[in-house]
């Protein structure tokens, strides 16, 4: 007994039609019959009534049946679990993370990925958040630690609180704090000059939202750089900028936090993946020991 003839056998009992079964698997009817004719010469029995050209399961085709679907059942699953055990050994992960999740938290992550699986490759996109759900959206990416919440045009994406993160206000250490030093509210940043993120930077739509929640709009020295950009204008003593703490801890020397006192600037950091496309092996694997 071959595993194609189980194959054609299911094929003919679910179509009750020798020529539809043979366009299902794809072999020539004469090649169908054939193995079909095999199989039940080598079962001593045989497997369909051919009375007035209908095709029926005899007592024995009704028997081997529902064996048969449990073998190729098997067979599947068989092929699934190797198909993914070969996709820890190989392959690659794309990942999304806004810029103080990359530098933060995904360096001791990734290594103990790289040390377990060292044959996937990890490509990391560092950008704000609404450019990674726009990338997740366009099937470009396979996970994202993006900030919640998430906008209102943003695609069908499954999330997962992964952290809460403070934000501070960051200025270069050879100027005065701002307002005299201590602990800053957000309506003290009314008289100070601020460097900005690009469009496209969660933490440019949050620290607005929160000047306008006080009553002013702040003033921009600076405006549209990315986070390495913003942290080195800062440096250079040509504004303030709101920023989460864990960027100040990895940003190198020059810079200076001052917490956020009154009602305190947090964001909420998601991974997240589309809801309708099932990530890969690999980056389930990788979601287990973020989630860890």
């Amino acid at each position: 007994m071959q595993f194609q003839q189980l194959l054609y056998f299911v094929a003919v009992a679910e179509t009750r039609h020798f020529s539809r079964a043979a366009e299902r698997v794809h072999v020539a009817q004469p090649s169908l019959s054939q193995q079909i004719k095999s199989l039940e010469r080598e079962l001593g029995a045989e497997l369909f009534s051919r009375a007035r050209g209908n095709i029926a399961l005899t007592d024995a085709g009704e028997v081997l049946l529902p064996l048969a679907r449990r073998i190729l059942a098997d067979a599947d699953t068989a092929r699934l679990e190797v198909q993914e055990l070969a996709q820890l050994r190989r392959g690659r992960v794309r990942l999304g993370a806004t810029p103080s999740v990359c530098t933060g938290l995904l360096p001791g992550v990734l290594r103990a990925f790289h040390t377990a699986h060292p044959g996937i490759e990890l490509l990391i996109e560092e950008s704000g958040s609404l450019d990674l759900v726009r990338e997740l959206a366009r099937g470009a990416l396979d996970l994202a630690l993006i900030a919640l919440p998430l906008p209102p045009s943003a695609p069908a994406l499954t999330t997962v609180e992964l952290l809460t993160e403070d934000l501070v206000v960051v200025s270069s250490a050879e100027l005065p704090p701002p307002a005299g030093g201590g602990p800053l509210t957000v309506s003290a940043l009314r008289d100070e000059p601020m460097v900005m993120f690009r469009h496209g930077y969660d933490l440019r739509d949050l620290t607005v939202a929160a000047c306008r929640a006080e009553g002013f709009e702040p003033v921009f020295t600076v405006e549209g750089g990315e986070m390495d950009a913003v942290l080195g204008f800062v440096r250079a003593g040509l504004g303030v900028a709101v920023v989460p703490a864990m960027v100040v801890e990895h940003g190198g020397p020059g810079l200076r936090a001052t917490a956020l006192a009154g009602s305190p600037l947090r964001r909420t950091i998601a991974l997240a993946h589309r809801t309708d496309v099932a990530p890969p092996r690999a980056a389930r694997e990788l979601r287990r020991i973020l989630l860890g």
